[in-house]
């Protein structure tokens, strides 16, 4: 139903290039949180954990932080080129594998979206991010997004709302 907007961050870039209105993307953001925090919830107790625990890895570091933007904007420059080029179709398998890539050429893991550093607060394992870590986690990852907007506009100068709302998909929880 939401197109599989995922990531505040694609949303909010996707309806800075007019293919979501931003009204739409506002509405997301609750429902994306959600969705990451319940995540983290059910793989607790998957994992025999207790279900509600707070995660106490404090993963704040200048190479942190730089990882975030750089997972963030690779990411977006995936999403829009695949848009721009008519291959949206590929978006699925080209996020994962470049999250997957991005997990160990990051120092940071590659959260690369901001409901999913949300719901990590709620892990307690090595996943995990504590809660006073996640603001400049959030705040890299916005960086990321704002420079990917720079940096589509720069490689797509005729990117027009119709090719921006082929976007359907964000990073996987």
């Amino acid at each position: 139903m939401s197109g599989a907007h995922f990531n505040p961050v694609v949303s909010f870039v996707d309806a800075a290039f007019g293919g979501l209105p931003w009204r739409t993307a506002a509405a997301y953001l609750p429902a994306q949180v959600a969705g990451c925090v319940t995540g983290a919830i059910t793989a607790n107790v998957m994992y025999g954990g207790a279900a509600l625990s707070v995660s106490t890895h404090h993963r704040v570091t200048g190479g942190h932080l730089l990882s975030e933007v750089i997972a963030t904007l690779g990411l977006l420059l995936v999403i829009f080129a695949l848009t721009r080029t008519r291959r949206g179709s590929s978006a699925a398998a080209a996020v994962g594998a470049y999250i997957g890539a991005a997990y160990f050429f990051t120092s940071s893991a590659s959260f690369a979206n901001p409901a999913i550093t949300v719901g990590r607060i709620f892990s307690d394992s090595f996943a995990g991010i504590a809660p006073a870590s996640a603001p400049a986690y959030i705040a890299a990852q916005a960086i990321g997004g704002i420079v990917a907007v720079v940096a589509i506009r720069a490689l797509y100068p005729a990117l027009t709302p119709a090719d921006a709302a082929e976007v359907v998909v964000a990073h996987p929880p």
